[in-house]
């Protein structure tokens, strides 16, 4: 019998974007937490989107997810609202960017329903949304998955901060930036922030940390994974939602949440941000191939190589 690879559901925003690098400039951009984590994770399994687009969202979007074997049985398209719309500046870094104009448009109202189909899924990430629609979803959930990854941000944190520690004592993983770390913890030394989230709930957290790579803090051992130097980086969104389609559909795929499990998931994840980064919207990550992700791979595997030395 041919086991199947458990599915990800995963529900976040799904988006238009005006991107604006020191190089380029894309108006029509398709974009979203869901829309990037999806297209990278689609590479390891199965992958349920749950979303809301309007009805400027662009049809063949829809069908590049569904190309990449993508279920939108759970995108809602309002025929009477707009998709959700952000326009951004990169700095000359690329590390920094100022958002120029927020239109929420039919996102403003998303009511997170999961198809029936949707609910006895072994793996859920919640993207970043609001903490009570991802406690909503959780409650959607026929059993309670074998793992559940969620992501957030500063206005959450402030803003609805006691429903968030509430999701967060019922999720695995958590995965955040540095800035999003000491903001939520209030405390400066990483290494204590994460013994202080590890007491919210989550047993692994994730810390993004862009072109420095990611940390991981699990079960008292610390990761660190780095990012591949890249001669071109085109354009940078949604590499942190690449990252965490990497790292949560290699977990589904092997089915095991080990230290060393956790370790290569790091570098997956890395491997498809990576891939993002050197395009506009999803560009680079369609068409890529198991062989490309994994030739990849051992480049992050080169990168980090050492042997043993004794000391003369």
């Amino acid at each position: 019998m041919i086991e199947r690879t458990p599915s990800v559901v995963v529900v976040g925003s799904v988006a238009v974007d005006h991107v604006i690098t020191p190089t380029a400039e894309r108006e029509r951009s398709v974009g979203g937490s869901a829309t990037f984590f999806s297209m990278a994770a689609s590479y390891f399994g199965p992958v349920r989107l749950v979303g809301v687009v309007g009805h400027d969202f662009p049809e063949q979007a829809i069908t590049d997810l569904r190309d990449a074997h993508v279920d939108t049985e759970g995108l809602q398209v309002v025929s009477d609202g707009l998709t959700f719309f952000w326009k951004g500046r990169y700095h000359d870094n690329m590390n920094q960017r100022d958002t120029l104009e927020t239109r929420l448009n039919v996102f403003e109202r998303f009511d997170p329903q999961l198809p029936e189909s949707y609910r006895g899924s072994e793996y859920l990430f919640l993207a970043n949304i609001v903490p009570a629609l991802q406690l909503r979803v959780l409650d959607q959930m026929a059993t309670r998955p074998r793992l559940v990854g969620l992501d957030t941000m500063n206005l959450w944190i402030e803003h609805a901060k006691d429903d968030l520690l509430r999701v967060l004592a019922r999720v695995d993983v958590l995965l955040i930036n540095e800035e999003e770390v000491r903001q939520l913890t209030g405390e400066p030394n990483l290494v204590r922030a994460a013994r202080r989230i590890h007491d919210h709930g989550p047993k692994s957290l994730v810390i993004k940390r862009g072109e420095y790579g990611a940390l991981l803090f699990h079960e008292g051992d610390v990761f660190a994974a780095p990012a591949l130097p890249l001669a071109e980086v085109v354009d940078p969104t949604g590499a942190g939602d690449c990252f965490a389609g990497g790292f949560m559909g290699y977990l589904a795929r092997v089915g095991q949440t080990s230290g060393e499990t956790l370790r290569s998931a790091m570098i997956y994840g890395s491997v498809m941000a990576s891939y993002c980064v050197e395009g506009f919207s999803y560009d680079r990550l369609r068409g890529l191939g198991h062989p490309r992700i994994d030739e990849r791979f051992m480049a992050f595997s080169r990168l980090t190589h050492f042997e043993r030395a004794r000391l003369l």
